[in-house]
C-alpha cells in the first residue's frame, strides 16, 4: 500500500498530496491554521527549487510532518545527471548516521524489556570492552604514542551519548593519524579521553549495534525489520537495497574547494551481511518521516495526536531519549580533521547544545526555527532531520553530497525549516 502511495506522490502536486492525506481542503485548512495551503506550500517549493536552480545542490527531497499528517512533500533536481534520474519522493538515499537514532531506539527497546540497563558496563556483554586503553600522549610528526588502561568502564549510556572517548578520523586528528605499533592491537579505540569526560562524535553507536545483536540474538538487519521497520511501515529502509529498487538510488556528489560539484561514478551498493549500527542504512524521506512522527505522535506527555501510530517505545522512553544525558558537558562544534569528508560542525551551538540518547538537543530557540529542546541529527552525505516535540512538527531533508556540514546544504536545510514553520506550522518558539 505504501509503495503505491509513493507512485501516486510522484504524480501529484503538493496540494493534491495534502488533499489525499488529510481528506479535504477543509482538513488542510484546519491543519495549516485556517489558510488554504496552495500559496503556503508553493513558498516551500520555491525554497527547494531555487536552491537547485542556483546550483547550490544537485537535488533534494524534503518532507515535513505534524503529529498526525504529512504537511509537505517536495522533490527537485536530479538523482543522477549522468543517468538522467529525476529526484522523486521515493528516491532512495544512503542516510548514513541517521542510522544512529534507529539503533538507539533498538537499544531502548531492550532497556524497556529489562535485558540491559543504561549504566551497565558494555564489557558485561561485549568482551572487546574488557581491556580498553586511553591515548595519553601522541606526537603528530612521528606517530609515537603512549596509552594506559581507562580508569572508568565504558557504559551503554556512554556509547549512546558519544561520551565513550571513541572518535572518527574526521572528528579528531589523533584518530585520523593513529597507527598501532607492531604487535599491538586495540579491539576498541584506543580512546581519546576517559569515558564520561568529553563529548566526541565517533564510532560509539557502531558498538551499540553489536550490543543489540548480542543481547537480542538477531542480526541488526533482522532486529530492525521485525521491531522497527515493519511496525512503522518503513518499506524502503534497510542495510541492503533490493535489486528491483536500485534504479531509485541517488548518486553521490563531491564539492571541491572552489565550490563546484562533481558527480561521482554511479556505484550500486554491494550486498552486506555485517551491519553497521552507526551508519549503514538506506532510506527515503517518507520512510524516515514515519520514524520522526513516532517521536511526535507517541507523546502522551504532550497530548499526543489523533493518529499516533504504532507504539514501539513507551512515551516515557521517548521522553527519556530526548532529554539531556551529558549533564554539564556540551556537544561541541568540532573542527574537521578531514575537510574533503566533513566541514566543521558549525550547525552545533558550541558550548550550549546537549546530547540525549541518540540525538543532538537544541537548548535555545531562534525565531522562526525549531523550539528549544528539539532533537535532530544527520548523515555524512548531508541528510538531516529534526523533531520538535513541543510544537509537534518534524522535518526530513535529504541531499547526497560530500563533505558533511557543507555550507550550502546547511543553508538549504535551515531555509526549509524556516519555510515549514512560517507556512505549515507557525513560528518556532
Amino acid at each position: 500500500m505504501k509503495r503505491a502511495l509513493f507512485s501516486a506522490v510522484a504524480r501529484l502536486s503538493t496540494m493534491a498530496l495534502l488533499a489525499a492525506m488529510l481528506g479535504s481542503e477543509a482538513a488542510i485548512r484546519a491543519q495549516t491554521g485556517g489558510v488554504a495551503p496552495t500559496a503556503r506550500m508553493a513558498t516551500i517549493d520555491a525554497v527547494l527549487r531555487q536552491a537547485v536552480e542556483r546550483g547550490d545542490v544537485p537535488g533534494v527531497v524534503a518532507v515535513a510532518t505534524s503529529r498526525s499528517a504529512v504537511l509537505y512533500t517536495g522533490a527537485f533536481g536530479k538523482a543522477s545527471v549522468s543517468n538522467d534520474l529525476i529526484m522523486a519522493p521515493d528516491t532512495i538515499f544512503h542516510i548514513a548516521s541517521m542510522t544512529k537514532p534507529v539503533t538507539s531506539v533498538a537499544a531502548m527497546q531492550l532497556v524497556e524489556q529489562g535485558k540491559i540497563a543504561l549504566d551497565d558496563p558494555v564489557s558485561k556483554r561485549l568482551k572487546a570492552f574488557e581491556r580498553v586503553a586511553v591515548v595519553r600522549t601522541f606526537d603528530e610528526a612521528s606517530g609515537a604514542y603512549t596509552v594506559s588502561p581507562a580508569s572508568t568502564p565504558i557504559t551503554i549510556r556512554h556509547l549512546l551519548t558519544h561520551t565513550s572517548g571513541l572518535g572518527y578520523g574526521f572528528t579528531h586528528p589523533t584518530v585520523r593519524d593513529f597507527k598501532a605499533k607492531d604487535g599491538e592491537t586495540f579491539d576498541v579505540g584506543p580512546l581519546i579521553s576517559e569515558p564520561g569526560t568529553e563529548w566526541l562524535y565517533g564510532t560509539s553507536t557502531d558498538w551499540v549495534g553489536r550490543l543489540v545483536e548480542t543481547v537480542s540474538g538477531k542480526s541488526l538487519d533482522a532486529y530492525f525489520r521485525d521491531h522497527i521497520f515493519r511496525p512503522l511501515e518503513m518499506v524502503d529502509t534497510g542495510f541492503n537495497v533490493p535489486t528491483e529498487s536500485q534504479g531509485r538510488l541517488v548518486n553521490v556528489w563531491q564539492r571541491d574547494d572552489k565550490g563546484g560539484l562533481t558527480e561521482q561514478p554511479r556505484q550500486l551498493p554491494a550486498p552486506v551481511t555485517q551491519y553497521n549500527g552507526g551508519g549503514g542504512l538506506f532510506s527515503t524521506a517518507m520512510d524516515y518521516t514515519g520514524f520522526v512522527r513516532m517521536f511526535l505522535g507517541n507523546s502522551q506527555d504532550l497530548g499526543g495526536g489523533p493518529n499516533p501510530g504504532p507504539r514501539i517505545l513507551s512515551a516515557a522512553s521517548l521522553a527519556e531519549m530526548t532529554r539531556n544525558h551529558i549533564g554539564a558537558l556540551n556537544a561541541r562544534a568540532l573542527r574537521t580533521a578531514q575537510p574533503a569528508r566533513s566541514r566543521d560542525f558549525s550547525f552545533i551551538r558550541d558550548g550550549r547544545d546537549k546530547w540525549g540518547l541518540g540525538f543532538l538537543i537544541r537548548t535555545d530557540a531562534e525565531p522562526g526555527l525549531r523550539s528549544a529542546g528539539s532533537v535532530s541529527w544527520g548523515g555524512i552525505n548531508n541528510t538531516y532531520f529534526w523533531i520538535d516535540r513541543t510544537r509537534g512538527i518534524g522535518g526530513v531533508i535529504l541531499m547526497q553530497l560530500l563533505p558533511f556540514a557543507d555550507a550550502k546544504s546547511l543553508a538549504l536545510a535551515e531555509a526549509f525549516e524556516r519555510a515549514v514553520y512560517s507556512t505549515a506550522g507557525g513560528p518556532g518558539q
